[in-house]
């Protein structure tokens, strides 16, 4: 049998034993635990627990010297005396117990064993500077906390040992320190019996210690017991302390030289107290618990807390009157010896004492089972921080002890094992809280690593790309690139740099080979909004795009980690990329590469590829009204060659329609982006004809995607041309074309947008006339003088007809909404600006005031009216019957500097009806003495019909004048300001 002072050491000393002899040989016996099998040769156990009354050949104490300990002392003091073995008794200690062991035991022969290592005092220095396998000894929790939470951020942590912990916490923390996840062991003075480590140098945080009554300074042996762990056998080992070398913090020289020669005071006496005290009544037992002892080598012990909870019962006559007789009082006893574990105090902790004894004494003597299940589950709760499950485990022990005792329990069997499983329990809560709390595991592999260089720990790559080495994530690799966890303190993350790069140079050489490789189905445009449009392969970014010489050439950039490869490898995969790049432009793009492929041939005429140089450099989307010039400088036979190439020159816009496309406006934002150095613009949603955006961004992506703005709402192109083609069938089969036509239902138009549509395309409203009996087809009225005579609508308002080979193939259907997609004429409508000024006294919204009002000189346009392309004349082609919107034909934009203008622009009026001076008020009005105007009409002609002069006829025809539509007039906006009916 072998005694030793703490469980902890107990615990260790069984392992060993048991790993040697094997479990069914060896016993444990502790305060709260207890292994027994029958037959057991080897017995362990706690000084405390030896069992005195049982004959064994060898019995062993050791840390003898602790006979000098205030608490528990006295204990050992009587193991020394009282253990005797059968064959031999063996008691360890100090040299400084020598004379202790020669009075009180004269026929023991003393033997000394040299240290095989020497110990030597290091000095002062701070906690960054400590080196590996070290260990910091403080002598209280607050400090033992506070000197592991520094070492975590200087050192990624430390394994925690306190006298409080249970085997299974202290031997896992033990572990950690043993297999090298951490290089510093922060402990209090329990490191100092006992444990072996491979410690090779020991630093006081402080040489101070409350032992239980008062604050004090350490003896030089118990000085020299702690600094004796480092090294050991033939290991030397250093000692020193932890910031100072002055006052209380440092060593003093003559301390300094006694733990280096190991020369230490002797003892003079030792603690005692009665170890078989009288049991005749509760009176006698508290006298002899504090007789003094007959011997000068022995001093009575201080007042332990068994003594105090007992002298504290006795007090209560309830308990005098039931413990009566030396069998009661022996109980009583019995029960005055549970530990107080929690540290609560004598007063407190008799009050637990009491409950038990109340139990103890009456009935059976048993503990009621529901009592203490009871309170044992109570305490089955792994929540809260080490404080708190510190508590619970002391608490848990207390509820151990009681189920250890042999006849305190019904069942004391299946009490103990439910307190074993709760103290494991809440043990293995402790140690996962320890290391949360303490270790920073992945700062204290990185520091190892980048030291010892190991490049034996284990390494993955998750498939999500998080960079593990030894399951610990260092970041995340995304493409090519290595981002360290973003979680990571700023002081690690060169580590975790480092560690990832000395590993990642082979997996990613390996995955440039797989990207070289890879089918095109592998890489992707990202093109998010806000954003520089770049290349990814396997959804992560692996390239940029970078502006070049042309829109469609951009330049691959590919990412810093592919480069880091060697210029070979990022030469083949810029190729690859290179190559991917080219079959999304002709799958997508293919009417852009046509045309430009046309620019390059000599039998293209030179203007046609001008025009088809300056559509590719917009994408292959642009107003008309920016290529108004080009245009006029084409022949019928050279626009033909746009429309064969699939364009169609639309009335606002010249535009093809597989460009509209989803795919195709991804890659058209994308690539204008990149020439402009811009961030993406957002995309339109998909297939989506009409658009109601707010935000600017939004307004600037749907107009680079094909969409044109009327106001806050977007409408596709080839929608708008569909809307004005509508106008031009209508007048000519003169019907009514409005909102509740099919196509503008279709498209869920409001009365003001669609007549805001119509107007920028060149029409205005009339009111449809009513139907004069005997009127056969269309007349017009007589052209005043000096003016052209009206176009028919089928020459200047219906588009040119083009042949079904030249027409360009119609939008899918998933790019418009049901009943919209259709295939369209492959027509070229008649021209007309962007916007187009309202009439007179209307309002214009602002994109319209840019634009003029005045209209081409008809003769000017004479030889573009056969081509439906050039301005009609001034003067406005009469709705058929029916029909609510005219024509106006083509008109220039108006310049916003009428001082700039020159002869013939905004200064001139619209008409050129005047052409001589102004007349001066009161004069006629411009009427000549015969009361005719300019144009020779007499005085008084109104629009609906000239007035018959004396002795003419009436006309042999007589044309209505349609009512003119309510606000409207040309100075209809000027007489509502003065006033007046227009």
């Amino acid at each position: 049998m072998m005694g030793f002072p703490l469980r902890l050491l107990a615990r260790e000393v069984y392992d060993r034993v048991v790993a040697i002899k094997g479990p069914g040989e060896v016993a444990l016996i502790t305060g709260e635990e207890k292994i027994g099998p029958p037959g057991a040769r080897w017995v362990l156990c706690t000084a405390e627990s030896m069992p005195l009354d049982r004959d064994f050949a060898f019995v062993a104490l050791d840390e003898a010297q602790l006979g000098v300990d205030p608490e528990r002392g006295h204990i050992f003091t009587d193991r020394m005396l009282r253990a005797r073995g059968r064959e031999e008794t063996m008691i360890l200690g100090s040299a400084a117990l020598a004379p202790m062991v020669r009075a009180l035991l004269p026929d023991a022969e003393i033997i000394s064993r040299p240290r095989f290592s020497t110990l030597s005092y290091a000095g002062a220095r701070k906690l960054s500077r400590l080196p590996r396998r070290s260990a910091i000894v403080a002598f209280s929790a607050e400090e033992v906390y506070a000197v592991a939470e520094m070492l975590r951020r200087l050192r990624g942590g430390a394994a925690v040992v306190m006298g409080a912990l249970s085997p299974s916490t202290r031997n896992a923390q033990v572990r950690m320190f043993m297999d090298g996840e951490v290089d510093y062991l922060v402990a209090t003075d329990a490191i100092g019996m006992g444990l072996n480590l491979d410690v090779s140098h020991v630093a006081f945080a402080s040489l101070r210690k409350f032992d239980g009554q008062r604050t004090r300074r350490l003896t030089i042996a118990e000085m020299a017991q702690i600094a004796g762990r480092a090294g050991r056998h033939h290991q030397d080992g250093t000692f020193g302390s932890l910031g100072g070398e002055e006052g209380e913090a440092g060593f003093r020289p003559e301390e300094i030289a006694a733990i280096e020669d190991h020369r230490f005071p002797p003892l003079d006496w030792l603690f005692w107290r009665d170890g078989t005290p009288p049991m005749d009544s509760v009176d006698a037992l508290i006298a002899g618990l504090e007789a003094r002892p007959g011997r000068p080598e022995l001093r009575a012990a201080p007042q332990a807390v068994d003594l105090a909870v007992l002298k504290t019962m006795a007090d209560s006559a309830a308990v005098r009157d039931r413990a009566r007789g030396p069998a009661q009082v022996r109980r009583l006893w019995d029960v005055c010896g549970l530990p107080d574990f929690q540290k609560l105090g004598a007063d407190h902790h008799a009050r637990m004492v009491s409950r038990l004894w109340r139990y103890r004494s009456e009935g059976s003597g048993h503990v009621p089972r529901d009592w203490f299940a009871q309170h044992v589950a109570r305490l089955d709760n792994v929540q809260g921080d080490v404080d708190t499950l510190s508590g619970r485990i002391a608490a848990a022990r207390t509820w151990s002890y009681i189920a250890h005792r042999p006849d305190w329990l019904e069942h004391p069997a299946e009490m103990a094992e439910r307190t074993r499983a709760l103290e494991e329990k809440l043990s293995d809560a402790l140690h996962a809280a320890l290391t949360q709390r303490f270790v920073d595991r992945r700062t204290s592999l990185l520091l190892r690593d980048i030291g010892q260089k190991r490049d034996d720990l284990p390494f993955d790559v998750d498939t999500d790309g998080t960079v593990h080495v030894d399951g610990e994530a260092l970041g995340r690799l995304e493409g090519f690139r290595f981002l360290v966890d973003p979680l990571a303190r700023a002081s690690d993350r060169k580590l975790l740099l480092a560690a990832a790069e000395r590993r990642l140079g082979k997996k990613l050489t390996v995955k440039a080979e797989e990207l070289i490789a890879a089918p095109d189905g592998e890489f992707a445009l990202i093109a998010a909004p806000g954003t520089d449009p770049r290349i990814a392969w396997r959804e992560e970014p692996v390239a940029t795009l970078h502006a070049g010489p042309s829109l469609l050439s951009p330049e691959i950039r590919a990412d810093k980690a592919i480069s880091a490869l060697g210029q070979d490898v990022q030469n083949r995969v810029v190729a690859r990329l290179q190559a991917w790049m080219k079959a999304q432009q002709e799958r997508h793009l293919a009417p852009l590469l046509r045309i430009l492929d046309l620019s390059t041939q000599a039998e293209t005429p030179a203007v046609v590829r001008a025009l088809f140089i300056q559509l590719a450099d917009a994408g292959g989307i642009i107003a008309r009204a920016d290529l108004d010039d080009a245009l006029a400088l084409l022949d019928k036979e050279q626009r033909q060659l746009v429309r064969k190439a699939g364009f169609t020159i639309g009335v606002l816009d010249i535009y093809h329609h597989a460009l509209l496309k989803p795919g195709a406006a991804l890659w058209r934002l994308a690539l204008s982006a990149v020439k402009r150095g811009k961030p993406m613009l957002p995309l339109p949603q998909a297939g989506a004809v009409l658009l109601v955006l707010k935000d600017r961004e939004e307004q600037m992506g749907a107009r680079h995607a094909g969409y044109r703005g009327f106001g806050d709402t977007q409408v596709r192109i080839d929608m708008v041309e569909r809307i004005a083609r509508g106008g031009h069938e209508a007048i000519a089969k003169n019907e009514r074309y409005d909102v509740t036509s099919p196509f503008i239902v279709s498209l869920g138009l409001s009365d003001q947008l669609f007549g805001h549509i119509m107007r920028n395309a060149g029409f205005r409203p009339v009111t449809p006339r009513g139907t004069d009996e005997g009127v056969a087809g269309e007349a017009v009225d007589a052209a005043p003088e000096g003016e052209a005579a009206a176009v028919p609508a089928g020459e200047a308002g219906a588009p040119e007809a083009v042949s079904e080979a030249e027409a360009p193939a119609a939008v899918e259907a998933r790019d418009e909404p049901a009943g919209v997609a259709e295939a369209e004429p492959a027509a070229e409508t008649a021209p007309t600006e962007a916007v187009v000024a309202e009439e007179a006294g209307e309002t214009v919204d602002a994109e319209a005031t840019d634009i003029a009002a005045e209209v081409v000189d008809t003769e000017a346009a004479a030889p573009e009216l056969a081509e439906a392309e050039a301005a009609p004349a001034e003067a406005e082609v009469q709705p058929a019957q029916g029909a609510n919107w005219v024509f106006r034909g083509r008109r220039k934009p108006r310049d916003r500097h009428p001082a700039a203008a020159p002869e013939g622009g905004r200064g001139k009026r619209r008409d050129d009806r005047r052409e001589g001076p102004r007349p001066a008020r009161g004069q006629g009005g411009g009427r000549d003495e015969e009361g005719r105007g300019r144009s020779g009409a007499p005085r008084g002609d109104r629009k609906g019909g000239p007035r018959r002069e004396s002795g003419s006829p009436r006309p042999l025809i007589h044309r209505s004048e349609p009512e003119r539509p309510a606000g409207g007039g040309a100075f209809a906006g000027l007489a509502a300001l003065l006033g007046r009916d227009e």
